[in-house]
């Protein structure tokens, strides 16, 4: 099992939840007050000949038009078209943005060929939540031309991948775990989005149940100290991917 970080970019969002690009060498976040900022890495993962997606970013372009998410895949060496499967974790726009290209009036399919992996509760919430990160365009889109793969509850994918519903974040988010037989890879989505949450406690004003995730996170980061699991970080501001210790009460990402 190969891992592949695909960094989209550095983004500055504020209550009408826009995603600015921001340029931390040259850009000055006092000129975007109220704002956060974040990360945007989705993962491509090469599991034997199978080729995963986990969650596709914002689906912008670069200056010729061309999908970031894309050209990162090729930098790492694959065809987009080659993309077996994609997880998503939930569908909240900064998740889900990249599953088509939007070119002016053009849509297309991201990856043509894959199977969208999806939790049911989170498909059809996504239809009726009256919030802007959800964009319904995306998903209509996608129910008229995509593969779609629906699960419910907690299971097994394949062989090598598991999924579990966690709620929390939103109330159907989902995480996986890839697991080759040698090496296990834990994808957290937003329930585990960055090595920082770990290493401290906090109730997140921008989860759905911000006290069952907190929970959740050091159920997860305790597990992975465990299991020597290989952890992908989306929204990581240091360490997109790293493996966890636990000692002392404290925990620590290598």
């Amino acid at each position: 099992m190969q891992v592949f970080t695909l960094y989209e970019g550095t983004y500055s969002v504020a209550a009408d939840k826009k995603f600015i690009p921001f340029n931390p060498e040259t850009d000055n976040p006092k000129d975007r007050p109220a704002s956060l900022f974040i990360n945007i890495q989705p993962f491509l993962i090469q599991l034997g000949t199978t080729l995963i997606l986990c969650d596709t970013g914002l689906g912008y372009s670069n200056e010729d038009g061309k999908l970031i998410l894309h050209e990162n895949i090729r930098k790492a060496g694959f065809d987009p078209e080659d993309i077996d499967m994609v997880l998503m974790s939930h569908l909240h726009f900064d998740h889900s943005g990249g599953m088509i290209h939007k070119v002016g009036d053009k849509i297309e399919l991201s990856f043509p060929h894959a199977v969208y992996v999806i939790q049911q509760g989170e498909w059809e919430s996504a239809f009726t939540n009256p919030s802007s990160s959800y964009k319904t365009e995306i998903f209509d889109y996608l129910q008229r031309n995509a593969q779609l793969q629906f699960i419910e509850g907690s299971g097994q994918l394949t062989d090598q991948i598991s999924y579990e519903l966690t709620g929390a974040h939103t109330p159907f988010h989902q995480t996986f775990l890839i697991d080759d037989g040698s090496d296990k890879a834990f994808f957290g989505g937003d329930v585990l989005p960055e090595p920082e949450e770990l290493l401290r406690k906090f109730i997140a004003k921008y989860d759905f149940d911000g006290r069952k995730a907190m929970e959740l996170r050091e159920e997860f980061g305790k597990k992975a100290a465990e299991e020597n699991w290989l952890c992908l970080f989306y929204h990581a501001k240091s360490k997109a991917t790293g493996r966890v210790t636990f000692n002392e009460e404290q925990f620590r990402i290598v």
